[in-house]
């Protein structure tokens, strides 16, 4: 009635619908139900994801009121199976009994859960309450060194909970929801005994295979222990540790979850620095590439990256995991793959965790600039490119390596990617030291590679291409060389364009300016072209801006 009122007051009241909705969802009325959450969607259709989300609560409700109808009619028939089924769980409601006793009894009772009628009937006559409730089920839940009765009990209830979730998705909202299922179910995943831990990651992956049943984990369990268990699955070297990585990148991919992360991150971080701790020789490589990856999506948001960036201990097991891969680089190509893809991230931070940290960081990708695989090797390139900036030591030393050398080579051969990294690594080391000019020069004959640049459609190659060469306008005759060419026209279009990034316009009219101070016939051709008059306009429009 209230809604009502509210609806000739303001009849696009989303507020008033939503109420509405749920107000006829709790009287069961479903079809009034759902037309009230669609009414929400004609009036702002922005409400998409809230109002699936409400529409998905009204078909699950009406799916469980249809389940126990059909439950209560195959009990009120006197079939067998409904029957047993009572009767089982009436047996199992006795306290204090042998815990073999209530194991048998669940085993008998897992067996009988052959259809979706059987399973609700199980819900109907409070079989959740049934087993959790039961102290001495509690006590075999709760003991740390599970003998072997006790594993016997753990095993049964948590194959029994696999029985009755398959394909009823109220009986898995039941099961998420008790508050006691989040703390048992972290704590029998990281049980050390294999069984358990293997039948409670079984319950885990059955619970999680929809995105209803992922936002129910995220929304109800413990999430900070759910992540330590499923990190503690990288001891295996079987398919379980990537069963484990495979269910939590997909919880990961929850908004929820993401934003749990965030706020949580110092609880969680001993955990992720641990699996950065291990030694890649006797870990699945496969389950802690996934592992390292997903670290790597997620410090894609900047506090998350500020939060890992600030902590020494993490930054230093991604560097020590680095070390010891090397050893290796074709067994542990994965692993180096993620965990350059991930340190990419880190480096964007600034400042770094150190100087020491960015210089050995430096120096493990100049290594890994020896390698064949050209995956590992832009993604050296990449960290490289954002590591330089940081020290002239770090500069230094490069140049020392040969990197001029190496990111010719790239800008020759490599793709667009590898392009960037290469050339704002160029960028960086011309625009320190004079060296590092005269090599480019030296080994980029007439600048055809830096002037194919930029004529890229990529912004951030075309600006730090424009700020390369004219570093090496800097080198005496290097600007001659290019008087042949229609480097006046291309860095005067560039210059005066419309690019969205300013630093476009910025280093080619810096450039330009260079290369007439070189050279006074660019000057003139400048003058011929109207440029001065260009440039003004343009270096105007920048300063405003």
């Amino acid at each position: 009635m209230d809604c009502d009122w509210a609806l000739k007051c303001d009849e696009k009241c989303t507020k008033a619908y939503f109420h509405m909705g749920k107000a006829h969802l709790a009287l069961k009325n479903y079809s009034v139900s759902r037309e009230c959450f669609q009414k929400i969607l004609e009036i702002n259709p922005q409400l998409q994801t809230q109002v699936k989300d409400y529409l998905h609560q009204v078909d699950l409700r009406e799916k469980a009121d249809l389940q126990e109808k059909e439950a209560h009619d195959l009990l009120d028939s006197g079939k067998n199976t409904a029957v047993t089924t009572k009767n089982l769980l009436e047996t199992l409601s006795k306290p204090d009994q042998n815990p073999l006793f209530y194991a048998g009894g669940i085993e008998i009772l897992t067996e009988m859960m052959k259809d979706c009628t059987e399973r609700t009937l199980f819900r109907t006559q409070n079989g959740f309450s049934i087993i959790s409730g039961n102290e001495v089920i509690r006590r075999c839940f709760s003991t740390a060194g599970k003998e072997a009765m006790e594993e016997t009990v753990c095993v049964s209830v948590l194959r029994l909970w696999q029985a009755v979730c398959t394909e009823n998705e109220e009986n898995q909202r039941l099961l998420v929801m008790r508050p006691d299922t989040g703390r048992v179910l972290s704590s029998l995943l990281a049980s050390d005994v294999l069984t358990i831990q293997e039948q409670s990651l079984a319950l885990m992956l059955q619970l999680t295979q929809s995105e209803n049943g992922r936002s129910l984990v995220v929304s109800h369990l413990d999430l900070t222990r759910l992540l330590e268990a499923l990190v503690s699955f990288l001891k295996f070297s079987d398919k379980k540790a990537n069963s484990a990585m495979g269910l939590l990148i997909d919880l990961a991919l929850e908004e929820r979850f993401q934003v749990w992360f965030q706020a949580n991150l110092p609880s969680v971080l001993p955990a992720l620095t641990g699996v950065l701790k291990r030694d890649p020789r006797v870990t699945n490589t496969s389950a802690l590439s996934q592992c390292i990856a997903l670290m790597g999506n997620l410090s894609a948001e900047a506090s998350t990256r500020g939060q890992m960036s600030a902590s020494e201990e993490f930054g230093n097991a991604c560097l020590s995991l680095m070390t010891r891969c090397e050893e290796d680089v074709d067994l542990f190509r994965e692993v180096i793959y993620a965990l350059l893809g991930f340190m990419m991230n880190l480096c964007l931070q600034s400042p770094f965790v150190s100087e020491v940290w960015a210089m050995e960081v430096s120096r493990r990708c100049m290594s890994l600039l020896n390698s064949q695989d050209g995956g590992i090797l832009t993604r050296a390139a990449g960290v490289l490119s954002r590591t330089l900036s940081s020290s002239l030591k770090i500069v230094e030393e490069a140049l020392r390596a040969g990197i001029v050398k190496k990111m010719i080579k790239f800008l020759k051969t490599g793709g667009q990617t590898a392009s960037r990294y290469a050339v704002k690594t160029l960028a960086i080391c011309t625009n320190s030291y004079h060296e590092a000019r005269e090599e480019v020069t030296r080994l980029d004959k007439k600048f055809s590679v830096l002037k194919e640049l930029l004529s890229s459609e990529d912004e951030i190659l075309v600006g730090n291409a424009a700020l390369c060469l004219g570093n090496c306008m800097e080198v005496p005759q290097a600007a001659s060389s290019l008087l042949k060419t229609d480097i006046v026209q291309v860095l005067l279009k560039l210059a005066g364009g419309d690019a969205q990034k300013t630093a476009v316009q910025l280093n080619a009219g810096i450039a330009l300016g260079k290369l007439c101070t070189a050279e006074p016939r660019f000057a003139a051709q400048l003058r011929e072209l109207h440029g001065i008059e260009i440039l003004n306009s343009t270096m105007k429009y920048l300063n405003d801006s």
